[in-house]
């Protein structure tokens, strides 16, 4: 799904090789926690790394309802969920709000997963099953609102209901990391493709305006024939 709405596009921002991983700052992840059976080895894990990403989704967002946390399910498993492709990038992603990120480690950490803060202060990271989990504070430079979440639809990740965040937030999250020095339309465009006939188009240009990066995306779109042009038929 992740500049961070590109939790399908950027890079892998797990601690670098000499092992550098910044503590939680609000003091709840413990390091040194044995760790439980969600936190199990990758050789334990199903072999297809799109159904280990899927286990994991399901294994955190069943957690994060138990404890009836807010949030909403983000990035590509987001897209799977809503009737995209399989391919389910590097991690699974969890939109929650900021003041709710303490609680939501703490709730994690309790089921026996790592939790820890990376250099960006947007997200946390957590493990589950051997996957990479991120929980997000912010999508698109915004920071992670209740009406956001409000806008998120149950939908079924396998056999487990979640909140799913909305189509038309995903899509507008993805333009809003365009930049100068990240612009990859080509992992986007099918993301769009996927999910063009459940976007509000016309809400995500009046997000935009003449911003260059995410008009050029949407002229790209309409030259391919994915969306029809602005008051045009879809």
């Amino acid at each position: 799904m992740t500049p961070n709405a590109e939790d399908l596009t950027r890079q892998d921002t797990t601690p670098d090789a000499q092992g550098a991983q910044a503590p939680y700052a609000g003091g709840s992840p413990h390091h040194d926690a044995p760790a439980a059976h969600h936190d199990m080895p990758a050789d334990d894990l199903p072999p297809d790394l799109n159904q280990a990403i899927l286990e994991a989704a399901k294994q955190v967002g069943a957690l994060l309802k138990r404890a009836e946390h807010d949030f909403a399910l983000a990035g590509s498993v987001a897209v799977y969920a809503h009737g995209g492709t399989g391919n389910l990038q590097h991690d699974a992603d969890f939109a929650i709000r900021p003041e709710d990120a303490e609680a939501v480690a703490a709730t994690l950490e309790e089921a026996g997963l790592t939790v820890y803060a990376p250099p960006e202060d947007w997200l946390l990271k957590a493990k589950c099953l051997g996957q990479d989990i991120d929980l997000i504070f912010e999508l698109g430079g915004e920071p992670v609102t209740t009406e956001l979440l409000g806008r998120a639809t149950p939908l079924p990740v396998d056999s487990v209901q979640m909140p799913v965040l909305a189509p038309t937030d995903l899509v507008r999250a993805l333009l809003a990391a365009f930049s100068e020095h990240h612009c990859d339309f080509g992992a986007v465009l099918p993301i769009a493709r996927q999910l063009r006939e459940r976007v509000d188009w016309e809400a995500v240009r009046d997000a935009f305006g003449d911003a260059p990066m995410p008009a050029a995306f949407l002229y790209l779109l309409e030259r391919l024939e994915v969306i029809a042009p602005r008051g045009g038929d879809a």
